[in-house]
C-alpha cells in the first residue's frame, strides 16, 4: 500500500502544491500556515526520499527525480526558515523560483530520454511551460499567471507519469 501511494500521490501533491503557493501569493493563508506548508512538504520529501532511493537510483530518469526531490527538499527548508525567521522575500522568492526551476530541467530531460510512445512530448510540454513559468515569475511582473503556467506544466507531468507507469 505504501508503495502504491509514492506511485500516485503526487498526482494529487503537486497540483494542491501549486494551488496553496497560489493562495499563499494572493495572501489568502496565514504566513503561519504557510510555514507549516513547509514543514509538511520537507517531511513528505525526506520520507519520500528515504522510501524510494533504491528504486530511483536504477533508472536515468528516476535519478533525475530523485535529484529534484533531494534539491526540492533543501530549496523547501530555505523557505521555511525565510517564513520562520521573516526574512521574507530574497529567500521565498528563491524557494518558489526552485520549485518551478527544478522540475522544469527535469521534466525536459525526461521528455528528450523517454520514448516518444511513452509520453514523451507531455513531459516536454510540461517542462517548457514550467520553464516558462519560472522566468515569467523571475521577472517580477505576472506572478499569478507563472504560478499557473507552473502547476499546469507540473501537473501534465505527473499525470503523465502516473498514467504511463
Amino acid at each position: 500500500m505504501l508503495r502504491r501511494l509514492r506511485e500516485t500521490g503526487p498526482v494529487l501533491l503537486v497540483p494542491l502544491a501549486w494551488v496553496f503557493a497560489t493562495a499563499a501569493h494572493l495572501e489568502l493563508l496565514a504566513t503561519r500556515s504557510v510555514l507549516v506548508g513547509h514543514v509538511v512538504m520537507s517531511v513528505l520529501l525526506f520520507g519520500f526520499a528515504v522510501l524510494s532511493w533504491g528504486d530511483m537510483r536504477e533508472h536515468p530518469v528516476l535519478r533525475a527525480w530523485l535529484a529534484v526531490i533531494v534539491l526540492g527538499f533543501g530549496v523547501t527548508l530555505v523557505g521555511a526558515y525565510a517564513l520562520a525567521t521573516g526574512r521574507g522575500a530574497p529567500l521565498t522568492t528563491f524557494a518558489v523560483f526552485g520549485w518551478m526551476l527544478l522540475p522544469a530541467v527535469a521534466l525536459g530531460y525526461t521528455g528528450r530520454v523517454l520514448p516518444r510512445e511513452e509520453g514523451a512530448w507531455a513531459y516536454t510540454l510540461g517542462g517548457v511551460l514550467s520553464g516558462v513559468g519560472a522566468v515569467v515569475f523571475l521577472s517580477g511582473v505576472a506572478t499569478l499567471p507563472a504560478l499557473a503556467l507552473a502547476g499546469v506544466g507540473q501537473t501534465v507531468g505527473i499525470v503523465t507519469a502516473v498514467v504511463e507507469y
